[in-house]
This record gives structure tokens, sequence and C-alpha cells, in this order.
């Protein structure tokens, strides 16, 4: 009777030893391991402001790098560099009368760097088949460089910003001082990621950028007029303020009242760098 009572004491502390190392085991293999993935993004890029009110309209390419860090199931923080292009011309409006009469243009590259914090709806990670796809938004701040230029009488593409065509310096307009073409804006979006594999993803993407600027298009305020630009800025300032001549000191030529966003849709194909790790992974 002894002998039984100690096989079942025996049998006991098995089972218990058993289930605390499978218990230890399945924790460790349920455990997440902050990784880091390298990616690639391809897309389009628009803008909205003085000379364009639509979205997804101009569009052109961009292109970029991001580096994330996944930290857990939930929260990523990402690095991204960007490339992005913005045009827009009153010229093919055909139905806005005020843009007819404006006649002004522009195109810039921007180029952007951002830090941002991403925060997934659903719990993700690539290789554990509970957790392959997920919605996600972010936000965080970029610091962007822009160059608006316009088209000349002689063809020649011009940046527009040392030009001053709303008497930015001038003494006339003591109060208005030439934009920095280098600025932050807060980034802001959301989109779709999918795990192909353990060490593959693809995320779709749209994101916007709230500037602190109206000038991303070089138009702003109203026409500094001929008399003005003429005497401290020469004929070329003048043609490229007022490239219709038909507007006069005073006369609006933007909305002070609302800066300028810029925005981007686009895929970026993602790679996991430190796929090797001393836990279990799925």
């Amino acid at each position: 009777m002894k002998s039984y009572i100690l096989s079942i004491q025996n049998i006991k502390s098995l089972l218990i030893l058993i289930v605390f190392f499978a218990s230890s085991f399945v924790g460790k293999a349920q455990q997440f391991t902050p990784n880091t993935e390298i990616g690639f993004i391809g897309g389009a890029s628009y803008y909205l402001g003085d000379l364009n009110t639509t979205h997804f309209n101009n569009i052109l390419p961009c292109g970029g790098l991001v580096i994330r860090k996944n930290i857990d199931r939930r929260f990523s923080y990402k690095a991204e560099l960007l490339y992005l292009n913005l045009t827009s011309d009153d010229r093919n409006n055909s139905t806005d009368t005020i843009a007819i009469n404006r006649g002004l243009h522009f195109k810039s590259p921007v180029y952007e760097l951002s830090g941002q914090i991403e925060f997934n709806f659903l719990p993700y990670e690539p290789g554990n088949a509970l957790y392959t796809w997920t919605p996600f938004v972010y936000t965080g701040v970029s610091l962007f460089h822009f160059n608006p230029q316009a088209e000349n009488k002689n063809g020649e593409w011009v940046d527009l910003q040392e030009l001053s065509t709303e008497g930015q310096g001038t003494s006339s307009f003591p109060d208005r001082s030439k934009y920095a073409l280098a600025q932050f804006a807060i980034p802001m979006g959301g989109g779709l990621k999918v795990a192909v594999n353990p060490s593959f993803n693809i995320i779709f993407e749209y994101g916007v950028r709230k500037t602190f600027t109206d000038y991303l298009d070089d138009v702003s305020k109203t026409y500094p007029g001929k008399e003005v630009l003429l005497p401290e800025y020469g004929i070329s300032s003048s043609e490229m303020s007022d490239p219709t001549g038909t507007h006069v000191h005073g006369d609006q030529r933007g909305d002070p009242n609302k800066n300028d966003w810029y925005s981007f849709a686009g895929i970026t194909l993602s790679f996991k760098l430190n796929n090797n790790t001393k836990d279990c992974d799925y």
C-alpha cells in the first residue's frame, strides 16, 4: 500500500513537471521577439493648395526607403525617406474662371525625412499563422525640403522663391519675409499590412502631410504689382508673379488662410533583417 501511494505521488510529480515545462515552452513560443525591417516604397503623390483643391489630381510618381522597428504585435517605430513630385497648372483648368485669369503653374520636388509610430488594429506578426494581416494607422513628425519652379517665356524652369513673386523681402511689404524651403510637417495616414511569409511583407499605404506653409506652390496672398517688383527684382519676377499681366497691386492671388498639404499613396515591399532568434518562432 505504501509503495502504491509513492507511485501515485511520483506520477503526480511527473505530471506537474511536464505541465510546467510545457507551459514554459508555450509561453516562450508565444513571446514576440522585436525585429527590424527594411522596405522599398513606390507610388504616386499630389498636393492640395491654391492651384489644386481636388484629391488625386495632377498625380506624379514618388518613391523611398523605410526602416521599421517592430517592438511588439501592436506598435512599430518607423524612419522613412521619401522623394515626391508635386505639380499643378491653372492653364489646364477649363472651368474655373479665377484660375484661367490667374494663369499660374508650378512644379516642385520634395525630399522628406520622417520619424513615425504605427499602431496595428490587430495583432500582427509575420510567420505566425494567427497574425498575418492588419489595418494600421500612423503619425509622427517630418522634415521636408521643397523648391517651387515655373516655366518662363523662354521655356526655362526658374526657382520662384528667390524671385519674391508676392513682394517678400521688398520695402513695400516689410511684413512679408521669404519663406523657408526646409519646413516641418505632421505625417498622418494608414493602410493594410499583409505577411507573405516570415520575412516578407506587403504594405498598402495612404498618407497626408499637414504642412505649416502656404507656399508649396509659391502662391498665398496678393499681387504686389509691377511697380513693386520691377525696381527691386526686375522683369523676370514681375512676369512670374503675374504671367497674364491682368492684375494690379492688392488683387487676390491666393488664400492665406489655408496652408498647403501634400499626399501620397504607395505600396511597400518590406523585408525582415534579423530573422534568426533564440526563441521559438512560428
